[in-house]
């Protein structure tokens, strides 16, 4: 009897997706969790996995159909079951194929071009000699868990344990980085690491089986190679470059993958693109089988500004044009005005190279991201902070034998910001929406609750754990919150919708010493508070009857990073006073 395969649910909110591409004829063999068809949804492009082994029977949605979660697209026969035949109203993807022969064996002619696409074929699809050469039978597999509705790949960074180590159930066994959060990974079961198929530093899709632990090994040793997608993108890689160095000087780089195939890619990439006025031929794809990605597109976007157009190299063009043209005497001063072109090559600088970790890579296209996206704008106010260090120093230690927290600085800034937020909710609010002024459908969200971010500087990084609905907590909650978060964070136990969901942040960079920093808004929230070191100096002080006296107080820089399109100055302006009096007069209960 044959087996269903539906269109998967890739969130919670995403319901529809669109087939892209079918990896399998009608009548093709399938191995269980091979690839099978590529779709594309509002958030990722995606290769979905056939649930059984079998026959590929009969393909019911043809590509390019966008189609609702849990639709039967296909069927997967036993072996020898008969194959259904395709709709007569789509064309079958073999017909598809069919139609693009002569441009793909075009393609092909080229020997690095044929041997780097057979190489990528039997990776995708291993032979049965492949599969049976697995190192361990029977036992357990361990996979690349899903941290998050929005997240599809983790990289391992760390493995915590080797082959033949015994490790106990929940144990930490590996550590992974994702576009959100680096955690520790426990292990599903006790027993022995028979086996370690990804290895470090290795990028993989989720439910990837990623090692096993128990049953019968055969000499396990951990995995040298890397995984069939690299793999395959590692073979593709000469026959990308290989064409390019022998294509005629007067053909774009893009142009044949922009004529030979429709550009992979997700609609938001799509959108970016339309926004920002790109054109995705001129864009290099990093992603499975040549996708190009959100990151790809903003790299671009950062390198060459919107609008822009990649420049055509002219290493392969020189020969020719040296070639055909005859050499001409030039004059003095068509020699000078040339030396005065042509820069020489410097060699690079002494040091040493080092690869980004993925958090780096990460905090660097947020960062990107955010400058791109929002106007920011910044305004300092000074605040005389002498009343809660006074109240501080005396309340610190029976507050810590008390309730069991230290009693810092942070939760008196944190309770001023909730409070202030609420009597200015503009400053919580974010724009949604797409494009940059008129005719745009942009529009700002006036959050409901507050959502506090705040940032925690790590040894490899920078991450912002979010302190949800904070207006429904008291001071001890947001101290006991802000404590908790702050070394989880520090361990890795953070889980993924604890860094997500922000409407406000706060940095704490005053802590190395400085003044006060110009922040950059943690997208897609409006504003962001830095918060200078504190220190005294001597302040002139104005009593009641206008008299003038110097003193000793406790004062503190705080800088209001904010997106102009959605606060005016006036705004932050009002914000900000109102934050200061908030602290300079404190009167709340600690707890």
């Amino acid at each position: 009897m044959a087996t269903e395969v539906i269109m998967p649910q890739m969130g919670e909110s995403i319901f529809e997706g669109t087939i892209t591409k079918w990896l399998k004829k009608i009548g093709d063999t399938v191995n269980k969790d091979e690839p099978l068809f590529e779709i594309s949804t509002d958030k990722v492009d995606a290769e979905i996995p056939s649930p059984v082994a079998g026959v590929l029977s009969e393909i019911k949605v043809q590509e390019g159909t966008t189609v609702q979660i849990n639709t039967v697209v296909a069927l997967v026969g036993a072996a020898g079951e008969a194959a259904a035949a395709p709709a007569k109203d789509a064309p079958p993807a073999a017909s598809k194929k069919a139609a693009t022969a002569p441009a793909a064996k075009g393609a092909a002619a080229d020997g690095a071009t044929a041997e780097a696409t057979a190489a990528a074929k039997s990776t995708a699809q291993p032979d049965a000699s492949a599969s049976a050469s697995g190192l361990v039978s029977g036992g357990t597999d361990v996979v690349m868990p899903q941290m998050g509705e929005s997240i599809f790949e983790g990289t391992i960074t760390k493995w915590l344990k080797k082959v033949g180590e015994q490790v106990n159930k929940d144990e930490p066994l590996f550590e992974i980085s994702t576009d959100k959060v680096d955690a520790e990974i426990p292990a599903p079961i006790a027993g022995k690491l028979s086996e370690i198929k990804v290895p470090e530093g290795t990028t993989v899709q989720i439910n990837t089986v990623v090692a096993v632990i128990g049953g019968s090994a055969a000499g396990a040793a951990p995995a040298a190679a890397t995984t069939p997608v690299a793999t395959a993108k590692a073979a593709a890689a000469p026959a990308a470059s290989a064409p390019a160095a022998s294509a005629p000087a007067s053909v774009a780089p893009a142009a044949s993958a922009g004529t030979t195939e429709k550009l992979r890619s997700s609609p938001l990439v799509r959108r970016i693109a339309k926004d920002n006025n790109l054109d995705l031929r001129q864009i290099s794809g990093t992603g499975s089988g040549g996708r190009i990605t959100k990151e790809d597109t903003l790299k671009f976007l950062a390198e060459n500004g919107a609008g822009a157009v990649a420049p055509v190299s002219t290493a392969a063009s020189a020969p020719v044009a040296a070639a055909s043209a005859a050499p001409l005497p030039a004059t003095p001063v068509q020699a000078s005005t040339q030396a005065a072109v042509v820069a020489p090559v410097s060699a690079p600088l002494p040091g040493t190279l080092v690869p980004l970790t993925k958090m780096r890579s990460i905090i660097a296209q947020r960062m990107v991201e955010s400058a791109h996206t929002s106007p920011h704008v910044h305004t300092v106010f000074k605040v005389d902070m002498t009343r809660i260090a006074k109240l501080r120093e005396k309340e610190k230690g029976k507050y810590e034998q008390r309730n069991g927290v230290k009693l810092t600085y942070m939760p008196f800034i944190a309770s001023a910001a909730v409070h202030t937020l609420r009597k200015f909710p503009i400053v919580n609010a974010s724009m949604e929406g797409t494009g940059s002024g008129l005719g745009s459908d942009l529009g700002i969200r006036y959050h409901q609750n507050i959502n506090l971010g705040i940032a925690v500087a790590l040894e490899w990084g920078l991450i912002v754990p979010v302190i949800k609905q904070a207006e429904e907590r008291s001071f001890l909650g947001l101290a006991r919150a802000v404590a908790d978060l702050a070394e989880r964070a520090r361990g890795k136990k953070l889980k993924p919708d604890e860094v997500s969901g922000s409407t406000f942040t706060l940095t704490n960079s005053g802590i190395f010493g400085e003044e006060f920093g110009t922040p950059i808004i943690n997208q897609p929230d409006s504003a962001i508070l830095a918060i200078g070191g504190l220190k005294k100096e001597p302040v002139v002080i104005t009593d009641s009857e206008g008299n003038d006296t110097i003193a000793i107080r406790w004062t503190q820089n705080f800088c209001l990073g904010f997106d102009h399109r959605t606060i005016d100055g006036a705004d932050a302006g009002k914000f900000m006073a109102e934050f200061k009096k908030t602290l300079e007069n404190w009167s709340g209960d600690i707890g």
